[in-house]
């Protein structure tokens, strides 16, 4: 009997993964860093560290941090603001 392999197949989560998404509450700036750490399942307080690490060596940290905030929907939105952006560019030029 091999109750550790029947342990470990209780304790994985059979849900579907959450979408990525901005959330409403606990933001600092736009929610990137929120919603990444949500996704991940990881603390946001180490998520942002990670930005500003990247921010102040070499600077990759700010072009990554405006392109999750246009590409990462909002909490409670289907789309990006890039994505809306695009799409009332598609319907004007009809």
């Amino acid at each position: 009997m091999n109750t550790t392999a029947e342990a470990s197949t209780h304790t994985i989560d059979q849900s579907r993964p959450q979408p990525l998404r901005r959330p409403t509450s606990d933001r600092m700036i736009a929610g990137v860093a929120a919603g990444i750490a949500n996704y991940l399942g990881a603390d946001v307080t180490i998520i942002r560290i990670v930005l500003a690490v990247l921010t102040f060596v070499g600077g990759a940290g700010v072009p990554i941090y405006l392109a999750c905030w246009l590409l990462i929907p909002e909490e409670g939105s289907d789309q990006s603001i890039a994505g809306g952006f695009v799409q009332s560019r598609q319907t004007r030029s009809l």
